[in-house]
This record gives C-alpha cells, sequence and structure tokens, in this order.
C-alpha cells in the first residue's frame, strides 16, 4: 500500500534504480559463468558495468517500459521489454566485440543480455504479484469469494484473467459442457463436467456460477439455469458478445441474470427497416421521455439516426438524467437533442413546440401508469393520461405530424383500475380522432401499442425482488396466484418502434407477450438462483420468506391483451393488430365534456359512472379511495370550497 501510494515520478525512479542495479548483477554474474569462478570487479570488469548502465537504461526508457504500470503487467508488456533486450543487447555485444576489453571476455556480451532479460522479466512478474494483491489474496484466501466459470472458451478465460487482476473473487474451475475438455487444466484451473456440479460445489466450497457462454441459446441457457436451482449457489452472468470483443470485460461489471433469463423465452431480432422508418433523418418526439419506457425509446431512437429528437418531459429532474446520457451516446452530435420541459396537458405550450419544430414522428408515452396511486388519485391520473393524450394529439394534428404512436398497456382492456379506465379512453380518442369523416385533409396517422408489463421499469417487480433478496427479505407480493405478462423494457421499446412504423390509422398493435408467468414462479426462481432457499412451512429454516400483502386497490390478478377476437398478423412474429369498438367522435366530445367537468370538480362518483359507460368492459371494484374524498368522509374538511373555471374546455374549436 506504500508502494501504490507514492507519487509517479517517485515509482518510475524506483523501477529505474532496480533496472541499474540488475544490470550490475548481470554483468557480475556473466562474468562468473564465463569464467567459471566466482569474481570481483576490476576496472576493466567495471568499465563493462558502465557500458551496460550506460545503453542499457536509455534503451528502456525509450521503449517504454516506465510508462506501464506494473500491478497490469501482462503479455504485452513482455513483449515489449523483450523487444527493448534485443535492441540493447544487439549495441553491448558489438561494443564488447569492438572494445575487446582485457578480462572481459566478449562472449559476455551476449550471455548479460539474456540474463538481464530474464532478471527485468522475473522483477515485472514479482511487482505484479506483490502489487496486484495477489500475495494478499494467498494470504486472505480464506475470505475471497469462490466461484466457478460456466464455459471454458474466450469468455470463461478473459473473465478468469479479469478476476486475477483484482482481489474480490478467486476462480476455483471451469464447467464445461464439452466432453472432451473434462480433467483437463487452462492456465491452472481444472475444468469439470457439470452433471457433477453438486460434488463440485461441495469439494471446493463455491458460493457463485458466473455464467460465460454468450454464445448459447436461451433454451440452453434455461436448462443450466434450471440445473443451478437445485444447488445452493448464486449465478451472474457476463456482458454481451460485443462487450467480450472489445475486450471490456472486468470483475466489477459481473450483472444479475438478464431479464430474459427470469422470463425464459428468447427475443425476436428487430427489423431494421421498420425500426429506422420513422425516425432515420427526421425530427420525432417523445413525450414523457424520462420515463421508464420513454427513455428506453430515446435510446433506440437515437441509433437510428434522427435529424433531431425533441425530449418533452414533466420532471426536470428525469429530463436532466436522459439528456445527459443521449449526450454520452452521441458525442459527435450527430443527433441533435432538445430538452423541453412541458406537460401534455398545456394545449399552448404542445402547439408552441409543435409548431416550432413540426415534427415528423410522435411517441406520446406521457401517462400515470402506477395503479394504486392513480387509483388513490383518479383526477389527476385521467386528466394527464386521457386529456394529456388528445392535447398533445390535436396539436400534433395542427401541425401536420405524419404518425402519432400512444403507448398503452394491457391494463386497458376490461379494466378494474382508474389507470386501466384511463388509457382505454385514451386509445378510443384517438381511434375516433383516426376515422373523423369531416376532416379530408388531416393527415396524421393515429396509432397505439398495447403490451403487459415492463421488467427493470419504475414499479416494476424485479428490482423491487432484486432488492428485498440483498437485504435479507421477505420478498412481497400481492396474491399468490398473480400473473403477468412480462417483458424486457428494450424489447418492448423497439417493437413499439416497429409497430408504429406498420401503421395505417388507427391501428390498435397488440405485442405477443408469451404466457403470462405467475409472480410468485418468478419470485422463487430469484431466491434459488441467488443462492438462497425459500422458507415456508415445510422449510423453516430457509434464507428468504415470501410474504403475500394482499391485492392494491385496481389491481387485478389476471391481464388481457385484447378486448375482442381474431387479431390479425403483421409482417412481424411479435406483432398482431387488434379490432376494438370505440365511441364516435361527435359523441365522444359529449362524453369528455361531461368527464371534464367532473374532474374539475374531484367527484370521483360521477367519473367512475362516466367510465363505466364509456369503457367498455370497465369494472370499479372496491370502495372510493381517491385521498381528498376520504379525508372528506372522514369529517378532516367540513365544508368543500368553491372553485370556479369547472366548465369543459370545448376541444372542437382546436381540432384542426
Amino acid at each position: 500500500m506504500h508502494l501504490l501510494s507514492l507519487p509517479r515520478a517517485v515509482k518510475r525512479l524506483l523501477a529505474l534504480t532496480v533496472d541499474a542495479l540488475l544490470c550490475i548483477l548481470t554483468v557480475w554474474l556473466a562474468l562468473c559463468l564465463r569464467l567459471d569462478e566466482v569474481v570481483s570487479l576490476q576496472t576493466n570488469q567495471w568499465i563493462a558495468v558502465g557500458f551496460s548502465l550506460i545503453f542499457a537504461l536509455p534503451v528502456f526508457v525509450l521503449s517504454g517500459l516506465y510508462r506501464g504500470i506494473f500491478r497490469h503487467a501482462n503479455s504485452v508488456a513482455m513483449l515489449a521489454i523483450t523487444k527493448a533486450m534485443l535492441v540493447y543487447g544487439a549495441i553491448y555485444a558489438a561494443l564488447l566485440t569492438t572494445c575487446a576489453l582485457p578480462g572481459v571476455p566478449r562472449s559476455v556480451g551476449v550471455i548479460q543480455p539474456l540474463l538481464l532479460l530474464l532478471a527485468v522479466g522475473a522483477s515485472r512478474v514479482v511487482a505484479r504479484y506483490i502489487l496486484s494483491g495477489a500475495y494478499l489474496k494467498q494470504v486472505r484466501r480464506g475470505e475471497v469469494t469462490r466461484v466457478l466459470v460456466y464455459g471454458a472458451g474466450m469468455a470463461g478465460r478473459q473473465l478468469v484473467d479479469a478476476m486475477r487482476s483484482g482481489n474480490q473473487m478467486q476462480a476455483v474451475g471451469f464447467l464445461d459442457d464439452n466432453d472432451r475438455l473434462h480433467d483437463q487444466e487452462i492456465n491452472g484451473l481444472r475444468i469439470y463436467n457439470p452433471q457433477k456440479l453438486e460434488q463440485v460445489i461441495r469439494q471446493l466450497k463455491v458460493t457463485d456460477v458466473l455464467l460465460a457462454i454468450p454464445s448459447a441459446s436461451r433454451q440452453r441457457r434455461n436448462e443450466i439455469l434450471q440445473r443451478m436451482r437445485e444447488v445452493r449457489v448464486s449465478v451472474r452472468t457476463i456482458p454481451s458478445l460485443m462487450e467480450l470483443v472489445q475486450g471490456n470485460v472486468q470483475v466489477n461489471q459481473l450483472i444479475e441474470l438478464d431479464i430474459e433469463d427470469l422470463l425464459g423465452r428468447d427475443t425476436v431480432p428487430p427489423d431494421a427497416q421498420l425500426l429506422q422508418k420513422n425516425i432515420a433523418g427526421k425530427t420525432v418526439l417523445i413525450t414523457g421521455a424520462g420515463g421508464s419506457i420513454g427513455s428506453e425509446l430515446c435510446r433506440q431512437i437515437v441509433r437510428a439516426k434522427p435529424a433531431k429528437l425533441l425530449l418533452v418531459e414533466l420532471s426536470e429532474f428525469a429530463l436532466y438524467t436522459i439528456h445527459q446520457e443521449l449526450q454520452q451516446l452521441v458525442p459527435d452530435c450527430s443527433v441533435e437533442l432538445v430538452p423541453l420541459l412541458a406537460s401534455v396537458r398545456d394545449a399552448d405550450r404542445m402547439h408552441d413546440i409543435m409548431q416550432t419544430w413540426r415534427p415528423q414522428t410522435v411517441y406520446h408515452a406521457a401517462a400515470y401508469k402506477h395503479v394504486p396511486l392513480v387509483e388513490h388519485n383518479p383526477a389527476e391520473g385521467i386528466k394527464n393520461n386521457v386529456l394529456g393524450t388528445l392535447t398533445a394529439a390535436v396539436a400534433a394534428a395542427s401541425v401536420g405530424v405524419a404518425d402519432f404512436v400512444l403507448i398503452s398497456t394491457d391494463k386497458a382492456v376490461r379494466p378494474t383500475s382508474m389507470m386501466g379506465a384511463s388509457k382505454r379512453l385514451a386509445e378510443m380518442v384517438l381511434q375516433a380522432l383516426a376515422a373523423r369523416a369531416d376532416t379530408p385533409a388531416w393527415d396524421t396517422r393515429f396509432s397505439m401499442v398495447r403490451f403487459g408489463n415492463v421488467l427493470g421499469s419504475s414499479g416494476s417487480v424485479v428490482p423491487l425482488f432484486r432488492q428485498q433478496i440483498k437485504q435479507g427479505g421477505p420478498v412481497t407480493l400481492t396474491h399468490k396466484d398473480i400473473t403477468r405478462y412480462l417483458m424486457s423494457i428494450p424489447e418492448a421499446a423497439q417493437l413499439v418502434i416497429q409497430a408504429g412504423a406498420m401503421a395505417t390509422d388507427g391501428d390498435v398493435f397488440v405485442l405477443d407477450m408469451g404466457q403470462p408467468i405467475r409472480i410468485l414462479d418468478l419470485a422463487t426462481r430469484m431466491v434459488e438462483l441467488s443462492g438462497l432457499t425459500i422458507r415456508d412451512d415445510d422449510h423453516p429454516h430457509g434464507d428468504i420468506e415470501i410474504k403475500v400483502t394482499g391485492l392494491r386497490p385496481g389491481e387485478k390478478l389476471y391481464e388481457e391483451l385484447l378486448i375482442g377476437l381474431n387479431p390479425q398478423s403483421t409482417q412481424h412474429p411479435r406483432i398482431f393488430k387488434a379490432s376494438e369498438e370505440y365511441i364516435p367522435w361527435p359523441a365522444l366530445q359529449v362524453w369528455l365534456a361531461s368527464l371534464e367537468v367532473a374532474l374539475n370538480g374531484n367527484d370521483v362518483d360521477t367519473i367512475r359512472s362516466l367510465l363505466k359507460q364509456m369503457v367498455t368492459g370497465y369494472q370499479a371494484e372496491g370502495d372510493i379511495v381517491d385521498w381528498v374524498h376520504l379525508e372528506t368522509l372522514r369529517g378532516n374538511v367540513s365544508v368543500k370550497p368553491e372553485r370556479p373555471g369547472l366548465e369543459p374546455r370545448l376541444y372542437a374549436g382546436a381540432l384542426p
């Protein structure tokens, strides 16, 4: 630690001094070997020492041997030492041959550079061993995490090399499916048969297994993970194959299992043409740009190279965060990024933004989506999700936006919550606007994309479960039979973009989410792949308890993706087109006017009643839990204040 804390100049001077001493030592040793006796250096022999110092040290400096960091010395550093020694050896041998110093055999000019090569190389190996913490690791071996690396290929070997440069983990062996490799060794580590996993883990006292099989199919990974669940080890994986190829793998980059590993299904590669159709070279606007889906849409879109990307967001912090991240993704400024603070409910602000930049494509991701929160604050949720969608759509159509894509949810299908009902009503607004017969000059294509839960988003169960597992539990879920359609955020964002590129007008797209997953099974899988066991009545000494807390307001046991039947296929195997009924615009406009009056007055009873009449299948369950309404019932608000401005805004006049 004292050596590592020294200034860089002092470290280089120390290395130079060591090499100078090695020059003296190797000249003396070469003379002893050549003369076959232990000698004491005489006058001419000291001249040979001086020649070595005069030529070796400058060659080493010019070759950059002192610019490297010794604790990270590797084969590249050794190659640099060898090249420098060849140059020095040629000079030194020629010099001793030409000068013919009495008492100094000419063969010393060959022997000494070889000895110096061995000595300098050994000094670097020793320095790496000590300074990298290898010595400390040997002393504290019992405290280091012992891991097996699954995969003895390039990825696994590179991962082991990365671990050896630190002292957080110690690789004790490989696992590999290739029978021909079993019981062989790579870099001193034995390769074991995965069929003997339990025996190997017990014998080597392994606590973690690191998956280094980036090219394995999803089916094969699932088979491996299923086997890991049967033994008490924590399972983690390494970054992508591209990062491996670029040489970026390090121990601190080990990550929790991919969402796809937890879901147990493959993703479909995106269609590059569909990804770029509505984006490449165009001005694109995203509302809710700082949210979970909105921010991922931003990341996907900048990769498709739009001319401009307008980031519309109400939260200052969220807007700042995504803007900073995107600037790192496009350091060459090839995409113009415009961060805009705005509420989608502000008609003037939205119109000004649309009028100024005239985007060709709009992705409307701004929404309140947390079911219990919207249930407790229904008026605000509906204003944002329904009236905000209408406001943004009208502003977009007024300036001739080509494509307007709404991000919807499976909770819009036969909803039991205010949030789900508001999202279905937002869909109906766009369907009605798209079908207006009195707007032949209206060029905007409205479409919406409906999908289920995305894992990794704010409020998602996976980050919550991971945090609860790290804290020792309990892992909480609202019902043991609750199921959800689940998808990763990147996959959902890519499918949203591709679906929007296939829109004609008024289309309701539904993403194929695979089979719904029982959340209890997901929680159990995550606990077991963390190397822990479930604690229940049958296993009272387990590690993590799974606790059922009860369904929250508006929460459903099961989600659906379709209201009607017989969805139509599209050119993408994971995207379908639904045929859903809606209310024509003239009638819907009247309903919306009545709804806005109720919203402005926070009349939750009327809001519920109107939603039931407008939204097919909406079944409000339980009592009203609006916070203001509950406080009024408790008597904490004696008289409800009169508020002006309860009349509705008439959107017909604002429509283009």
